[in-house]
């Protein structure tokens, strides 16, 4: 069993930062892609932005110059750096991880992940 585990959510003013941490556990051959999507109070989730195991990155455009995504493949983790926040950033944000190789009795499987979600609140 593959679990995600985020951390670091919380209430910051606008303007602030916060970071993000997910730690991914479990039986883990291989993660590529780690990212994050948030969802907001009444809308569709969406993505926010997506690291590759060799680095490379996307970002939605509302977030692009103000978020950092980055990762420790050596602790399977990946970290969302906010600055400049919105009060349009309140949101949960989760924690996705589309194409995890795993062991499920001892034959190689690929699973989606998702963390539980951690809530980030903007607001004065």
């Amino acid at each position: 069993q593959v679990q995600l585990v985020e951390s670091g959510g919380g209430l910051v003013q606008p303007g602030g930062s916060l970071r993000l941490s997910c730690a991914a556990s479990g039986s883990i051959l291989n993660i590529n892609t780690m990212g994050w999507y948030r969802q907001a109070s009444g809308k569709q989730r969406e993505l926010v932005a997506t690291i590759t195991s060799g680095g490379s990155t996307n970002y939605a455009d509302s977030v692009k110059g103000r978020f950092t995504i980055s990762r420790d493949n050596a602790k399977n983790t990946v970290y969302l750096q906010m600055s400049s926040l919105k009060p349009e950033d309140t949101a949960v944000y989760y924690c996705n991880a589309p194409r995890v190789a795993t062991t499920v009795a001892l034959v190689r499987r690929y699973l989606e992940v998702w963390g539980q979600g951690t809530l980030v609140t903007v607001s004065s």
